[in-house]
């Protein structure tokens, strides 16, 4: 366990928050960023030197990034606060309190085992994850506590819910397509919040939504088949995320839309879950969990 130190005066411009360099609390949650080097990563590093409640404990990378042993501060764009950047899970989480986890299918399953093993909360705003990788997932939240959303935004969350209301009012003369743009470098689509807000449009009709979507439509496709929803991605730029889900009725149109300016937004959500779901009982949790949405 880290030393507590007595108070010292306030800096002008205070380092990084982390578990090892500053004065903390016993109540302040003690978090690892998996994928550290990452964009996403660097961003939940900043995101907890930001706020209150909370420390830097670990910073995870892959095993043989070239990123292996830098300063997770300094990589964030902040002063050192000597964390460094490991590939060993179970040895940094053993003083730990939860695990941030965007990064990439293998890698969060890879870490679903040890976060349950050490008892740690699991907030997870990967994408692109297959059904087998979230019945990996499901299967320890009878003794793991995890909250896992394909977007950890407020406004999106919102969304979602307005979508599930809007889809449960209108009947099937209404089609419904969802359009999402994200920067070029994005390697999965539909994007996770796309899917995020096609699943609540279906549970707003009652239908399944593997058996009532359609994805990249191409050549003589034949007309559209009613109650479907419509999926289209976009990549391009910077975009840190656009979506749109439009409802097609008989000579009007209605759209929903939310655009993410910073990825900041998503880091935040992120650490409001993780902060929300300290000491909850064993679940799967979602976004809408955190927000009290999930009877809206």
């Amino acid at each position: 366990m880290p030393r507590v130190r007595g108070p010292r005066l306030p800096e002008l411009h205070p380092p990084a928050t982390t578990a090892s360099e500053r004065d903390y609390t016993m109540s302040d949650m003690r978090l690892i960023v998996a994928g550290a080097g990452g964009r996403m990563g660097r961003a939940l590093v900043r995101a907890i030197a930001e706020s209150k409640g909370a420390v830097l404990a670990g910073a995870l990378e892959a095993p043989g990034s070239d990123l292996l042993g830098k300063d997770a501060g300094v990589l964030a764009g902040l002063p050192a606060n000597g964390i460094k950047l490991s590939a060993d899970l179970w040895a940094m989480s053993k003083d730990a309190d939860g695990i941030l986890d965007f990064t990439v299918p293998a890698a969060t399953i890879a870490n679903v085992a040890i976060a349950a093993e050490r008892g740690l909360v699991h907030v997870i705003g990967t994408t692109g994850l297959s059904g087998s990788d979230n019945a990996v997932i499901k299967s320890v939240t009878n003794r793991a506590v995890v909250v896992q959303s394909g977007n950890m935004s407020l406004g999106v969350n919102l969304l979602a819910a307005v979508v599930k209301r809007v889809a449960k009012a209108l009947d099937q003369s209404f089609d419904i397509e969802i359009v999402e743009t994200h920067h070029r470098m994005k390697v999965d689509a539909p994007s996770g919040t796309a899917l995020m807000l096609g699943q609540a449009a279906a549970n707003g009709r009652g239908v399944t939504l593997d058996e009532h979507s359609e994805r990249g439509r191409d050549g003589i496709t034949g007309a559209r088949r009613p109650g479907n929803i419509g999926f289209a991605s976009l990549r391009g730029g910077t975009v840190a995320g656009d979506h749109s889900v439009t409802f097609l009725g008989p000579f009007e149109r209605l759209t929903l839309s939310h655009q993410a300016e910073d990825r900041m937004l998503f880091a935040h959500g992120a650490l409001k879950a993780a902060l929300w779901a300290h000491g909850k009982a064993p679940g799967h949790y979602s976004m809408a969990d955190v927000l009290g949405l999930a009877d809206f």
